[in-house]
């Protein structure tokens, strides 16, 4: 993990870790990086952002720093993060930027950086970038007069990319009764659209932002509102999108979350029943549950875990010829129709799934069994973070939880990518002991490095 960019881009408390000095130096940065090979005299970058009220001081911030060396940007106003990574190709750009913290509360906020092609930096890049902010590796172009870059209004971005999603559903959503959880982000200015064009009656939760209510009590990580309001309305499903809309999450008939791994096994088995499915391969972390790995080995498919984040996902798909993979937090990749993850084009391949099928949710997602799996995150000091990959006794630990639960479970012990967090995940059969031995753990790391 670099020392700008974390797992999912650049991200702090907006005005305070990430200022508007930064963000413009980073937008000079990456269009020097982005564009040092291009022809084009004004290389061309789009921005977008989602609903926090820091997201417009941001994206003032970045234009100036991208039209300062001499880039042309285009404005795509309020939109969900693949919309960047879709049109970002789509458009004949030299490079997209998202601004957004995805599911963090409405204060942080972030810079994620997309290439020509659509896709997330690799790690080379971002260092590249990081160099030139941080080590001053190269001076800024600073051009004058016509040298200068404009700046420009993408009045169709959201149509283009609704229509998007709309070509990669087969089978549409006529006679579902459906509810949509925006999170007050990003999804708003879409979902609704999208998912009538679609067919479907749509019941809209948490889409009406005010630049402070964003991830507030809603959306993909807090999920309590939707499982209620589908059971109360008598409704087929209800969706969750987080911040930026790259995750989903759902909700059968009965209330009952399904998580990304659920979504995963129910797509990728549809997928391969349908011979769509490069390699007969679903690609995951090491944080998918036990359970996924084990539907995988029923059914006769491969599963490989990466680390953690998409962006190790998609670059073992990329690597190795795999059209399919995602995370348990909601990021799936349909890399035949995206390049990131996408949390509408998701829901709306589930959707159709479902539909396609006549069934219930509830009884396609009995497929697969879920392990009992307990996650403690524990909050540490900057200190910490280094004081964590050197700790003996955290390490001892570790050996020892892992030892006492054997082959019925495993234990994870992970530095978050995009917070100051140590996260403490166990799974097994016992229930019982998985948690007593995960508060155990969390515990001696706050007592040594926690806050």
């Amino acid at each position: 993990m670099g020392r700008l960019f974390g797992t999912d881009g650049a991200r702090g408390v907006a005005n305070k870790e990430l200022t508007p000095e930064l963000a413009m130096n980073i937008g000079r940065a990456a269009a020097m990086v982005l564009t040092d090979n291009s022809e084009n005299r004004h290389p061309k970058v789009l921005i977008g952002k989602d609903t926090r009220l820091s997201s417009d001081m941001l994206e003032g911030a970045l234009v100036a720093g991208l039209c300062s060396v001499g880039a042309n940007v285009i404005l795509l106003g309020t939109v969900p993060t693949p919309t960047v990574a879709y049109l970002v190709k789509e458009y004949d750009a030299d490079a997209g930027i998202m601004i957004s913290a995805s599911h963090n509360p409405f204060e942080f906020n972030g810079i994620k950086i997309f290439s020509g092609d659509g896709y997330k930096l690799p790690d080379a890049l971002e260092e590249e970038i990081e160099g030139i902010v941080i080590d001053h590796t190269k001076a800024y172009l600073l051009p004058t007069g016509d040298g200068l870059g404009s700046v420009s209004r993408a009045e169709t971005a959201i149509d283009d990319y609704i229509n998007h999603v709309i070509s990669t559903v087969s089978y549409r959503l006529d006679g579902m009764k459906i509810a949509i959880d925006c999170s007050n982000g990003s999804s708003s200015v879409t979902a609704e659209k999208l998912f009538t064009a679609l067919g479907a009656e749509c019941h809209m939760l948490a889409d009406k932002p005010d630049g402070i209510n964003i991830n507030d009590n809603c959306g993909s990580t807090h999920m309590e509102n939707l499982m209620k309001y589908v059971v109360d309305n008598g409704l087929d499903l209800g969706v969750a999108f987080d911040g930026d809309a790259d995750r989903c999450l759902a909700v059968d008939e009965n209330g009952k979350m399904i998580d990304g791994d659920f979504i995963m096994a129910i797509c990728a088995l549809d997928l391969a029943s349908r011979k769509k499915l490069s390699k007969r391969t679903a690609v995951g972390t090491v944080m998918s549950n036990m359970g996924f790995g084990r539907f995988c080995s029923d059914n006769g498919l491969k599963f490989i875990a990466t680390n953690v984040g998409d962006r190790y996902v998609l670059e073992a798909m990329l690597r190795d010829g795999y059209n399919f993979g995602g995370e348990q937090s909601g990021h799936v990749i349909f890399l035949d129709y995206s390049t990131t993850g996408d949390g509408q084009l998701t829901a709306a391949q589930l959707l159709s799934l479902v539909n396609r099928r006549q069934a219930k949710l509830s009884s396609i997602s009995t497929l697969m069994t879920h392990y009992p799996q307990i996650l403690i995150n524990v909050k540490v000091t900057p200190e910490g973070k280094i004081g964590f990959y050197k700790n003996q006794l955290i390490k001892e630990k570790i050996d020892q939880v892992r030892k006492e639960l054997g082959d019925d479970g495993r234990i994870l012990v992970r530095m978050s990518g995009t917070e100051p967090l140590v996260r403490v995940m166990l799974e097994g059969l016992d229930e019982e002991l998985i948690a007593r031995l995960a508060r155990e753990t969390a515990d001696l790391i706050k007592n040594k490095i926690g806050v």
